[in-house]
């Protein structure tokens, strides 16, 4: 792995040299950038403080050594000088050089910032990558530096983001057999999982994650020893708290990092998969596991399935399930989702399910905010606006709804929001010639539960 640091480093110092001199051709700019690569690597070193004398030489042989005057010292030499202690907080706030690029980028419109962002990130992975296990110090490092640079860089070129919905999970269960047959750029699923509303925590999860994912596959390319990292988690939450989106955008990332081969999404239920007669619980559920090799089965209400106690035929999905997972473990994910308590019990239902699921992800309930702009953003795709009273309406609405077990969360703000068209339609429907801002913007008497 020093070798990939090396190379990653060389990479961008090239990089990130090209992009200077585009804006200052008369200079040479190689020493900046040994410099800047440095601050990178050297912060990750110091992210969790334990500077080992593997990531010492490393620091040493990918740009000490390029520095002007090199610096060429011990392991011993550099830890009893504290060299890169307190490097990490370097993280927390855009170089110089970076702020020159993206500034540069928005006046004349150019990428420069985004080819140091992308090269930065490789380096920062590698860097990561040179422990078997990255700490999670190391981990939140990487997704708070990811999260400064792109703050950083301001809205993102077109062909870097999508358009990110309104969380929804859908009311039966879909198949969605129409997975990306080529891999999406995992940075476009990353945008896409940033620009949903709310769930801060759940992203922060899954960035984790996927860096983690990166870090893995940057050691197998280098024929290093690897760990395998659980592909099977657990999703809690009431309805409505987008797991189905989620879970649709990881088996999009596992696929564009190489772990499922085509990267769609299955869901199911406890009547998908258990059938009322011996025998054919069993051949129903490795139907529906089939369909989901090479992606992600999410189960939603998967403690149901431990419910019926022991002469149930759930149990015999589970032990299917448990099968299936063991048996293709290289190219599937599967998700369980519901109620925490439930989920509890589902999981201790069955010893194969505790060793496998080892990764829970809390989705919690949307604040008051969060569903208004869950609520625009429907209104929105749909040919709506709000006035300012009626936004102010819609926040009474969902304040006086109860956040009970249950509470719908984005179903709820859909519900709404079909409530109030149809408000707004039998309105309209006493204007003889509506205007077109009377056709499309909705007022506080239109909002309604």
């Amino acid at each position: 792995m020093p070798d990939a640091v090396h190379d990653l480093a060389q990479r961008f110092g090239d990089v990130t040299d090209a992009a200077l001199r585009a804006l200052a051709p008369d200079r040479d700019h190689r020493a900046e950038c040994a410099i800047e690569a440095g601050n990178i690597v050297a912060a990750f070193v110091d992210a969790d403080g334990r500077h080992t004398d593997d990531e010492l030489r490393t620091w040493v042989a990918a740009v000490g050594e390029h520095l002007v005057p090199p610096m060429i010292l011990a392991p011993s030499a550099l830890r009893a000088d504290d060299t890169l202690g307190g490097r990490a907080e370097w993280l927390d706030r855009p170089s110089t050089l970076f702020v020159l690029l993206a500034d540069a980028d928005r006046r004349d419109g150019t990428t420069h910032a985004r080819t140091y962002y992308d090269a930065a990130l490789g380096l920062a992975h590698a860097t990561a990558a040179l422990d078997l296990v990255p700490s999670p110090a190391e981990l939140d490092a990487i997704d708070r530096y990811r999260t400064m640079l792109l703050a950083t860089l301001g809205p993102a070129p077109a062909e870097h983001t999508q358009a990110g919905d309104a969380p929804q999970e859908s009311d039966t269960p879909a198949h969605d057999d129409d997975g990306p047959l080529d891999p999406r750029p995992v940075d476009d699923v990353l945008a896409e999982l940033d620009a949903l509303v709310g769930l801060e925590s759940v992203k922060h999860e899954v960035r984790r994650l996927t860096s983690l994912l990166r870090v893995q596959r940057l050691r197998a390319e280098r024929d290093l020893p690897t760990v395998e990292v659980g592909m099977h988690l657990v999703f809690t939450g009431n309805p409505g708290t987008g797991k189905t989106t989620v879970a649709r955008l990881l088996s999009q990332i596992l696929h564009a990092l190489g772990i499922v081969s085509r990267g769609h999404l299955v869901e199911t239920e406890r009547s998908d998969l258990v059938a009322g007669y011996v025998g054919q619980t069993a051949t129903t559920t490795r139907a529906v596991l089939e369909s989901a090799l090479g992606g992600t089965l999410l189960i939603d209400e998967a403690y149901a399935l431990a419910r019926g106690g022991t002469n149930d035929f759930g149990l015999e999905a589970i032990d299917t399930i448990v099968k299936f997972m063991e048996d293709h473990r290289d190219d599937l994910s599967i998700i369980a989702a519901g109620y925490p308590n439930e989920m509890d019990e589902l999981i201790n239902a069955n010893p194969g399910l505790q060793s496998r699921f080892t990764r829970t992800i809390d989705f919690p309930d949307y604040a008051t905010g969060e569903l208004i702009a869950i609520f625009e953003l429907i209104s929105s795709a749909k040919g709506y606006e709000l006035e300012p009273d009626a936004r102010t309406r819609l926040a009474e609405v969902i304040e006086a709804e109860p956040r009970d077990r249950g509470f719908g969360n984005g179903r709820f703000a859909r519900n709404v929001f079909e409530a109030s068209i149809g408000t707004h339609a039998v309105r309209l429907a006493d204007i003889d010639e509506p205007s077109d801002d009377q056709l499309v913007t909705l007022t506080a008497a239109d909002i309604t539960r």
